[in-house]
């Protein structure tokens, strides 16, 4: 009994071991088949996925072959563009190469033009210097009837040119006729803008016709001015030579009536020297003589006021030498500061009566300066030294006049700080004498003032 029981307690426990090992098998079973669901799904989204992206690699294939097609396309229009403008640059620098050659003949031709318009514009300057020469020649009455021809010649053309103008609008033919019987037959989208082109042909056509009109007139219009400017007076040689004949003669009486003149003028410049000469030495003469007068005459009149003087001392007793000597060096010193303002230092010691005749010398050659100098100039320089004269004599007079007033203040204030003076007794009271008759003495003494001031402002 108790090996029944133990062996049905083993087989329940067998059978409880079965039933969990069962139960997680199935379990391992469905979590095996969940996820072998799940990567089935898995694998077939990627499935998907990699067709599509297949489908992409292929559409990115079929791009990339018709990409690489087109860039060969491109890489062959490129080439035969390359090839193209290969050629056409060759073209262009054979053009090139050809036009610069033309340049170069055309420059050439250019500086052989430019060189026989030099040549030729020469040649019109010698031309027109002597076409001058012949206008020159040429009289004036001719010049006056060459005048009247090119006024009525100018007169008829204006005339014939208002003539021909209309007549020319008549006659000449409307441009755009033609063209559009022309353009009738073409087609209809081509018809205005050939219709436009030739209008404008036709207008252009037109301007030029009228260019070219309005330059032929002015070429006619300068060819007869030229015309009427190259009409001559002289039409032979000879009269050139008649005229170069004439005038040679003329020239001739000239030169002889010049020679003539010139012998005259010769004669009285030798006239002229010769007085000239005369004059000098008899003035030399004159001048010499006058100067050894005016010395005598200085001398006598020198001694003359010694001995008045002298006189005069004696008669009133008194003679004072010292007086004399000190008046005698003052007279000295001023006259040699005169000497030294007119002429200069007295380094040779010379005396009183010599620096005298010295300035009086220097004097009378001034005058003679003065004399020759133009009298405008003179005038000028004489009112501006009595213009200064003037101003220093009104200063001096003004500097005078504020010393004297000046003294008087010192004065009054010397009064006015002094003790009064008490008068003592009667005041003294002197006779009034009769009044005097004085004699007008005005004039003299202006002129002895006049004189003063003179002496004072040129030698002092």
């Amino acid at each position: 009994a108790v090996v029944s029981t133990q062996s049905t307690g083993r087989d329940r426990h067998v059978e409880k071991e079965d039933l969990a090992s069962f139960v997680a098998k199935k379990r391992e079973m469905f979590l095996v088949q969940y996820s072998l669901g799940v990567k089935r799904d898995e694998m077939r989204k990627l499935e998907e996925i990699a067709q599509a992206e297949e489908q992409k690699l292929e559409k990115a294939e079929q791009f990339l072959e018709e990409d690489a097609m087109m860039f060969d396309e491109f890489l062959k229009e490129n080439d035969k563009n390359s090839v193209e403008a290969i050629k056409q640059a060759e073209q262009e620098t054979k053009a090139k190469m050809e036009k610069v050659g033309e340049i170069k003949k055309i420059q050439s031709q250019i500086t052989a033009l430019k060189s026989e318009i030099s040549k030729n514009e020469d040649q019109l300057k010698e031309y027109q210097t002597y076409k001058k020469f012949l206008e020159d020649l040429t009289p004036a009455e001719f010049k006056s009837e060459r005048v009247k021809r090119r006024a009525l010649r100018k007169a008829d053309r204006k005339k014939k040119r208002a003539e021909e103008k209309p007549q020319e609008k008549q006659a000449t033919p409307q441009p755009s006729a033609t063209p559009s019987k022309r353009t009738s037959q073409s087609r209809s989208t081509q018809r205005a803008s050939v219709a436009s082109r030739r209008k404008a042909s036709g207008a252009a056509l037109a301007d030029t016709e009228s260019l070219v009109s309005g330059i032929s007139t002015e070429v006619t219009e300068s060819d007869y001015e030229s015309d009427d400017s190259c009409e001559l007076f002289f039409t032979d040689p000879q009269q050139l030579l008649n005229i170069f004949a004439e005038l040679e003669e003329q020239n001739l009486s000239l030169i002889q009536n010049s020679q003539e003149t010139e012998e005259a003028l010769d004669e009285m410049k030798q006239t002229i020297e010769s007085t000239k000469a005369k004059m000098n030495r008899e003035t030399e003469v004159l001048k010499s003589q006058i100067a050894s007068l005016e010395t005598q005459i200085a001398q006598e009149e020198e001694k003359s006021k010694e001995l008045e003087h002298k006189s005069k001392m004696f008669s009133y007793g008194h003679y004072e030498g010292d007086g004399q000597e000190k008046m005698l060096e003052v007279l000295n010193e001023k006259v040699e500061e005169v000497y030294r303002s007119c002429i200069g230092d007295n380094e040779a010691n010379i005396s009183t009566l010599q620096m005298l005749t010295n300035i009086e010398n220097r004097l009378e050659e001034l005058f003679e300066h003065i004399e020759m100098m133009p009298q405008e100039k003179v005038e000028l320089a004489e009112k501006a030294k009595e213009k200064e004269r003037r101003l220093k004599l009104r200063e001096e007079k003004r500097e005078q006049q504020r010393l004297h007033q000046e003294e008087r203040v010192r004065k009054a204030l010397e009064r006015a700080k002094a003790d009064p003076k008490v008068q003592t007794g009667k005041r003294l009271v002197f006779r009034s004498k009769p009044p005097e008759v004085q004699k007008k003495k005005t004039d003299v003494v202006d002129k002895k003032n006049e004189e003063d001031e003179e002496l004072q402002y040129y030698f002092s």
